[in-house]
């Protein structure tokens, strides 16, 4: 007798293990295979901090979270319906991530003395009342991989490194997933017999869970009503990447990136370093300076210049950023942000990089900030920070963070003729029919400098980091002209928000207004959904420019009497929101390494929210 389908409008999986037990692998596939049979998603990758953790330890859990959906969703969930715990330490790194009555699936091979002295337990969790009140499914994982590859040729090692495939069959079954995507993704990844072993250890997991009484239904999330085109899933690094190869396209013009490695930005050169036959030229620097120095140059000598890094690599760029900003040289500044200070969490997100990427340098050198919300965003921001620094020849810094950069979504591709022309300043003759080059002459719309490419005859002229005189560039230490210079490049960004659109408002145009930017978008539209559901008055606006601010910010800002401003990080834009138009905004502060919950926002809301009504 079959047993029961249930359906479910969406649902939420986590993947852990020890960081060697392939689960990013795992997370992926079940994502990719989810994206290809129409569910909306979101994932949350949730990387060790240690290099190589010893195995078995809690500092070397790795997991990946996702949630499937049929309707439009923006988080990777707040709990989960579903844990996959590989050893004792997954397990209760996780159990609190798992929603009451959850399903729990367990690895019982690993949950021997060693294992559990490994995760710092005198007991087993499955033996004490940890697991009371979820819905546990004791499975020998090991010794069921081992069954199934029998015979295959592989030893111990390579036998154990199949389990997250049986266990990814035994969660394709529970929620009727088809393994043809990823039998096909291991048939190209890896040749017998490793080949053989994965798949055989795929379709052991499926047939398990089938005739093996361990679930009391299976589960299936309908597709969800998309807009129709041509759709592909995407993390945020990636989309980067593919942003600024379309950004050089669109402006006609080579990209240049440099870059030294760091986590987590260091995919964005892995992704770039594939578009070599799209005009993009990738340089992996000595150092962070070596590296944004490199992409000055480049820009020097007529191409994009980009440079990424995450925090503690953009501290080092700073001196370099001041030249690029007095030199006013386009310049794209990508920043993965992540927890900090100095080192602290390498592979964890947050979003506390706003104030220095607002005050961080020497002198008065007001940068362009812009920041992506979402992974398929950062397409569409990497295009927007080409923009604005060719078309106003000012260095951008594009922030983004762990969450956004590891996270992905499905993508509907833009059509080819959405996608606009870039201008820029690009000269080749002299704009001085009766004298020398004149490298400082402004347009008078937007105060940007004509852009002489080195080399380009006629139009040889000095450059560097000490005050240039207006109109001809040369060195100047003249009082006056250096205030004047200190204007004139403030006020070139400060018209940059003429140019930008007008900011959206998704709610009433009165009562609470959260403000967001960032990646707190998905948790935040999310939460007012729901007061909204409840009849609060209640909207959302989020923030791509940060400086500047779009011209009817103030003017929106005004309109609400509370205006709530959740940051993954204890109050940066707060700040800048008071100084700037004096309103009293409310912080919602968290760095925890971790996104907003859903459910933390919504707290928020009704507090302040029934507080005025």
């Amino acid at each position: 007798m079959s047993k029961p389908v249930e359906q479910a409008t969406s649902a939420t999986i986590l993947f852990a293990g020890d960081s060697g037990d392939g689960m990013q692998l795992t997370g992926n596939q079940f994502t990719n295979t989810s994206a290809l049979a129409g569910n909306d998603l979101a994932t949350l990758p949730d990387y060790p901090a240690e290099i190589r953790a010893p195995a078995g330890t809690r500092a070397g859990v790795s997991g990946f979270q996702l949630q499937f959906s049929s309707e439009d969703i923006f988080t990777p969930g707040d709990e989960a319906d579903v844990l996959v715990a590989m050893n004792p330490a997954a397990l209760v790194a996780s159990i609190h991530r798992l929603k009451d009555q959850g399903v729990v699936i367990v690895n019982t091979d690993k949950f021997d003395e060693r294992d559990l002295a490994k995760a710092d337990l005198e007991a087993s969790p499955l033996e004490d009342n940890t697991l009371d009140g979820f819905r546990v499914i004791e499975v020998q994982l090991s010794s069921l991989t081992k069954g199934a590859v029998d015979g295959l040729g592989l030893g111990a090692k390579e036998v154990d490194r199949c389990k997250n495939f049986f266990a990814l069959g035994m969660t394709y079954w529970m929620f009727g997933r088809d393994p043809a995507f990823t039998e096909n993704w291991i048939k190209g990844k890896f040749k017998d017999p490793y080949q053989a072993a994965n798949i055989a250890a795929l379709q052991a997991g499926i047939n398990y869970a089938d005739t093996v009484e361990l679930f009391e239904s299976s589960y299936e999330v309908p597709a969800a009503k998309l807009e129709p085109g041509t759709y592909r899933n995407i993390n945020g690094n990636a989309a980067l990447a593919m942003g600024m190869a379309a950004a050089s396209k669109l402006a006609e013009t080579k990209l240049f990136y440099g870059s030294y490695p760091i986590t987590p930005a260091s995919d964005v050169l892995h992704a770039l370093a594939k578009y070599k036959s799209y005009g993009v030229t990738t340089f992996q620097a000595e150092d962070e300076i070596a590296a944004v120095c490199s992409a000055i140059g480049a820009s020097w000598a007529g191409a994009i210049g980009v440079t990424g890094t995450s925090g503690p690599g953009l501290a080092l760029k700073g001196e370099a950023l001041g030249l690029a900003m007095i030199t006013e040289l386009p310049l794209i500044v990508i920043n993965v942000q992540r927890g900090g200070p100095s080192t602290g969490l390498p592979t964890k997100t947050e979003q506390s990089d706003l104030l220095m990427s607002q005050f961080g340098r020497n002198g008065e050198s007001p940068m362009v900030i812009l920041a992506a919300c979402t992974p398929s965003d950062c397409f569409t921001t990497a295009i927007e920070a080409v923009r604005i620094s060719l078309e106003y020849m000012v260095p951008v810094l594009l922030l983004t963070d762990g969450y956004i950069a590891n996270g992905s979504e499905p993508w509907r591709l833009p059509e080819l003729d959405s996608l606009l022309p870039i201008n820029n300043q690009k000269i080749t003759e002299n704009n001085n029919p009766d004298g020398n080059f004149l490298p400082y002459q402004r347009d008078p719309e937007t105060l940007a400098r004509p852009w002489a490419p080195a080399g380009t005859p006629g139009l040889e002229h000095r450059i560097g980091g000490l005050e240039k005189q207006e109109g001809t560039g040369n060195v100047s230490y003249d009082p006056a002209n250096h205030e004047y210079m200190c204007k004139m490049r403030a006020e070139k960004v400060a018209r940059i928000a003429n140019n930008l659109p007008p900011l959206e408002v998704f709610g009433p145009d009165h009562g609470t207004l959260v403000l967001g930017w960032g990646s707190t978008f998905g948790s935040i539209r999310q939460a007012v959904r729901v007061v909204q559901s409840e009849g609060l008055p209640v909207a959302h606006a989020h923030l791509r420019h940060l400086n500047p601010f779009p011209s009817n910010l103030e003017e929106i800002l005004k309109r609400y009497d509370k205006v709530i401003i959740p940051e993954i990080n204890l109050g940066q834009l707060v700040k800048l929101i008071r100084m700037e138009y004096l309103v009293d905004a409310v912080s919602v502060p968290k760095i925890q390494g971790l996104p907003f919950k859903v459910q933390e926002i919504v707290d928020a809301i009704r507090q302040h929210t029934t507080a005025q009504a």
